[in-house]
Formats: C-alpha cells, structure tokens, sequence
C-alpha cells in the first residue's frame, strides 16, 4: 500500500495498481502498454517507470515475461530477436528499476536518453582534484621533421556468420544470412555480394581487403578504436564474442603489425553492459577484459597493455618515442550501460578518472605527449553529459599535454572541439581536437579507413586522408580498391581564414574551430562534410536550423553543450510509415539492444494513439 500511495502522490497514473495486487502477465501487459500510449511528456514518463518499477516488484522472471510479451505482441521484432535481447539486458534494467527513485536525476536521465521525453537534468557538480596546479606550457610548434603515418579503423563488425547470395532485405535487425528458406541463396530476390551489403554487418573477405591496403601503407602504427562483434546482438554470448575476438585481432596480428586498440561497447555479451564498481558474478564482464589484454599484448608487446584486465583500460608509452597513448574504457559513461543507472549515478566508476589523471601527470611530468584512444566520443548524445563534464575538466587541465583524441562509435565522419570556456567558443579558447573516425562496416556508408600525417616529435596531426571503398562501384564485388576520398587539408585548409595549407603545419583545435566558421560563412563548406560524413550515401537534407544544430555539435566535446534535445527514434518496419517522431543521427539506435526494443515501442505506442484518437 506504500508504494501505491507513493506513486499517486508523485502524481503518476493510479492504473498500475491491479499490477501490483495480481501477478496477471496478460492484464500487466496492457497496463502498461496503456502508459506507453500515454507517455507524451516528462511526467507520463515518470508515470511509465512507476508501472514497470511496480512490476519488477513481482520479480525477475515475471518481469521480463512481461517485456518479452510486449515486445512480441507490438510486432516490433520476430520474436526470436524480442527473447534474445530482453534475456541477455533485461535483467539489468531490471535491477536498476528496482532501486529506482521516480522523479530522481536518474530517472529523468533514463527517460531522456531512452524515449526523449524529459529534459537532461542539470550536470551535478563534480570537481576532480589533480596532483599539481596546471602549468603556463602550451601546445608545441611543429618540429618541421617528416611526418610518420599512423593509420585509424574502428568498427569492424566482421560477421563470421555472413553468407554471400543470402537476404539483403531480411525482417532481423542485421541481413546477409540465411535465417529462414527464403533468405537462402538461390532463393531470394536480393541476394548480397561477397564483399557485403549495406544492410548488413561485413565478412571477414572485406577485413581482410581492408588490412591488405593498411599494410601497403606501412604505417608506424595503428589505432583501432574498437567495436569487433557483430549486431545479431540477440543471438550473442559469450563464446561469441571470444570467437569474434579472437578472428578481428588475430586478423589484425597477422596482417597489419602494432595496433593500440580501445574497447567498444558490442566488445562484451551482453552488449553495452559494464558495472561501475565491483560486480557479482554474473554481471562482471572480467573474461572479456582478459581476453582483450591478452590480444592487446599480442599486438603491441608492451607489457602495461596486459593491466586492461582490469576494466579495460591501458597505458603505454609506444616504444622508441616520446608518446603515451592511453586506452581508456569510455563504455562506462554510454547512456545505454544500464548498470550506470544506480541511485545515484556513480560518478567516476571504477575510478577510471583518477586513473586518467594519473597517467596524464605522469605524462606531463616526463614531458611525453599523450593520445587518448576510446570507442564513444565524449560530446556525442549517447555519452553521460555527467561524465563528459568530469572528463572535460581533465582534458583542460592537461591540453598542452593531449596531442589528440580519437574515436569511432557513431559510423560517420564526424569531429569534436573542447574550448576553454564554452561560453566562448571561438578560435583562440579552442583547447583539444577528438577525432571520430567512420566505420568499417557499411551499414552507415562505404567501408573506410583513415591515414593521419604525424608530427614525430610532437605527435601532433599535421593532416589526414580518408580512404573508402565504394560499395557503389561495380567492380565492388569483385575486388574493393581502397581510394583516398578527401584531404583534411586539402578539402578544408583553403577555405579557412586564414587558409592553412602548408604541410609541415598542424591542424590544431583552432584550425578545426576555422573550419566550422567556414562552414557558418559558405553553405557548401557544410554541406561537403555532411556529405563525407556518410561517404555519400544516403545523404540527409540537413540546412537551416539543422545545419546550426549540427555545427554546435562539432563544438560540443562538453556533451552538455551540443544543442541536442533529447528526442526518440524514426523506424520502419514491414513497410509502415513511421512520421511521428524525429531520428537523432547521431544515435545509431538499430544496434543498441534493449534501448531499440524500448524505443520502438514507444514509436508503435504513438502510432496506435494516434489511431485512437481519429477512432474517436
């Protein structure tokens, strides 16, 4: 009776009362479908919480019969997929409904993050403390030496379930196999080539492509900002994810050479899945940090990559030269890492950022230069804004320090500035520069690598070139050649103010800053990188108000500075038209789990009010 009187005095729906008094699946189903439908703004949110918090006070298996049944009625995936995810995540939203306080900072976070219905709460206030004050050392001229080439890939994806003349156009969320007779090849109307579809994750054919053109390019090393298992993330586990990792990195051993890598949040089973502090049994993901540190050390033979067995997370001075580059596991601060979602939010979990501070210090003191390496970017939508906050305030203290930082994730071509003061984003209070490289895999555009020019003695970048394969090409399918497709330098350098264009020059954080004053003063300066950000493909009229939006997350390494709403996602499926709610791009919601499955109830919830209301 507590709990009911609780919730009406918080003002939410009096309708999850017979949930509580009878652990009825059918009549629990509707009930709380029926606060889906009505979940239009903050409160109805709220409302929702509290019916699944209610729930979940039936237990576990009750709870997530209940989920499994919603998802499988709406139709919103075959029901193998709806079973799958909500086994594999739904015990850890679970959890965190069950400690859930309704109204709190937490809830409101998970209904902005998942269903774009509450404002983000004001960041709480979190003040790091480092070993010494900020020194007056600014960033390093250029040493005018030659440059050394450093080669970028992130999210590989393989499949290594992939099958060539299988179904393009399946109803899973990944295609390109034979889930059912008529996905087989011989059988199927759209069957995929051997180098992969973009509606579908790639084979180890197209890795295999892509490493043979990395190695004739003989880089010094490389980076790989993670992500190797594949998007069937309702049939994932842990055997296959060891086996995915074991196929990527032996891959990348054989091929490539020395390759510092940063996990990614498919890099566990379940996916996005990594607890603040320490876990039970069940929810500690130590075996895939093992196997990782084991792969790691394979490619690197630094010894300190083998302490990642800890939460993932490394150091190492690469050997020969003044440069630290340091992995860290920014898996943590991702807004769909449902065992975050504690009352309150931890704030530096497994104290990663005193780590951070430390290994930069160290940095700093030895006079080394520092890259950080991670998988999600620190300003995107999907990241803490909390924990982008608390990560900025380490990024200022040690910007003469960071050379750089760089990232995947998003599968776009994308870029993110930190400014000294964000009230003031302009050329000169630009501080660090972080490098989203776009995806291997094709669901978001042409496969792709990139090659960074680099300074030898400061490590800055002095430039890059993107290298795509085009799947467009009709030679694709036979074999995919890998073509420069722009110059950083190139492409943007003459049309700043002033232009840079000497190549013994560094493309610093104000030189990135000119380029999105380039692209507020000419159009076409915008919508040439909005282009390149897809590789072409599929290209989103993006202009106005939108273009605005997306320049202000260019400036945006501060997540809470990006100018992004909180918003729910756009999907289609069996040809339905979905016009009811608005699609982040920068939030790749098809390959996030659980955050999918709720989302796209939240989309049929709407469709089927909205058929309510002109029923009336």
């Amino acid at each position: 009776m507590r709990i009911n009187t609780l919730l009406l005095a918080c003002g939410l729906s009096a309708s999850f009362q017979g949930v509580h008094a009878e652990a009825n699946t059918e009549k629990t189903i509707a009930t709380i479908w029926d606060d889906f439908k009505n979940a239009v703004d903050c409160g109805g949110c709220q409302a929702l919480l509290g019916t699944l918090k209610v729930a979940s006070g039936l237990g576990e298996k009750f709870w997530l019969d209940v989920f499994t049944g919603l998802c499988t009625i709406t139709g919103i995936e075959d029901p193998d997929v709806c079973s799958g995810i909500i086994a594999a995540e739904g015990p850890s939203l679970y959890a965190a409904l069950k400690t859930m306080h309704l109204n709190s900072g937490t809830s409101k976070t998970l209904c902005a993050s998942l269903l774009g219905l509450c404002p983000y709460p004001e960041v709480r206030p979190y003040d790091l403390t480092f070993p010494s004050p900020k020194p007056k050392t600014v960033r390093p001229p250029p040493s005018g030496k030659s440059p050394i080439k450093v080669v970028h890939f992130s999210d590989t994806h393989v499949d290594l379930l992939y099958e060539t003349g299988s179904n393009y156009e399946c109803n899973k969320p990944i295609c390109c196999r034979a889930y059912e007779d008529k996905d087989a090849p011989g059988v199927t109307e759209h069957p995929c080539g051997p180098y992969g579809n973009p509606q579908c994750d790639p084979p180890a054919r197209l890795q295999e492509s892509m490493h043979a053109a990395i190695a004739q390019i003989n880089p010094e090393f490389s980076i790989y900002t993670g992500d190797v298992i594949s998007h069937d993330v309702w049939m994932v586990d842990q055997a296959k994810v060891l086996e995915g990792l074991n196929a990527t990195y032996s891959a990348i051993d054989r091929d490539i050479g020395t390759v510092y890598a940063s996990i990614g949040n498919h890099d566990t089973a379940p996916l996005n899945l990594f607890p603040p502090t320490n876990a039970s049994k069940d929810d500690d993901p130590e075996w895939a940090y093992q196997a990782l540190a084991e792969d790691w050390f394979s490619l690197t033979g630094v010894p300190s990559v083998q302490d990642a067995d800890q939460y993932g997370s490394y150091s190492a001075v690469h050997p020969g030269s003044n440069l630290r580059i340091i992995s860290y596991n920014s898996v943590f601060y991702y807004i769909y890492n449902f065992l975050m979602y504690g009352e309150p939010i931890e704030q530096d979990p497994r104290g990663q950022f005193e780590w951070l501070i430390q290994e930069l210090q160290a940095a700093e003191d030895a006079g080394q230069r520092a890259w950080l390496i991670a998988h999600i970017p620190s300003g995107v939508p999907d990241h803490f804004r909390d924990h982008s906050q608390y990560f900025d305030q380490i990024v200022q203290r040690y910007e003469a320090t960071i050379a750089g930082l760089f990232y995947g994730h998003t599968h776009t071509d994308e870029f993110q500035i930190a400014y000294s003061d964000y009230n003031n984003r302009d050329w000169n209070t630009a501080t660090a520069m972080g490098y989203i490289a776009p995806a291997m895999t094709p669901t978001e555009g042409s496969a792709s690598f990139r090659v960074y020019d680099i300074d030898p003695v400061t490590f800055g970048v002095l430039d890059y070139t993107q290298y795509i394969a085009n799947i467009s090409d009709p030679s694709y399918q036979v074999k995919p050649e890998w073509v420069p497709y722009y110059s950083a330098k190139a492409d943007y350098g003459s049309k700043i103010s002033p232009p840079v264009t000497d190549p013994k020059a560094e493309i610093t954080p104000a030189f990135w800053h000119n380029v999105t004053v380039a692209m507020e003063r000419d159009p076409s300066v915008f919508q040439d990188f909005w282009s390149r950000r897809v590789r072409g493909h599929e290209v989103e009229e993006c202009d106005g108000d939108c273009a605005k939006s997306e320049i202000c997350q260019l400036r945006a390494a501060n997540a809470q500075y990006n100018c992004v709403k909180p918003k729910a996602f756009n999907f289609k499926r069996d040809g339905e038209e979905s016009v009811l709610v608005e699609k982040d791009p920068h939030v790749n919601c098809d390959h996030a789990g659980m955050a999918t499955i709720i989302a796209k109830m939240m989309h049929r919830a709407k469709i089927d009010r909205k058929k309510e209301i002109e029923a009336r």
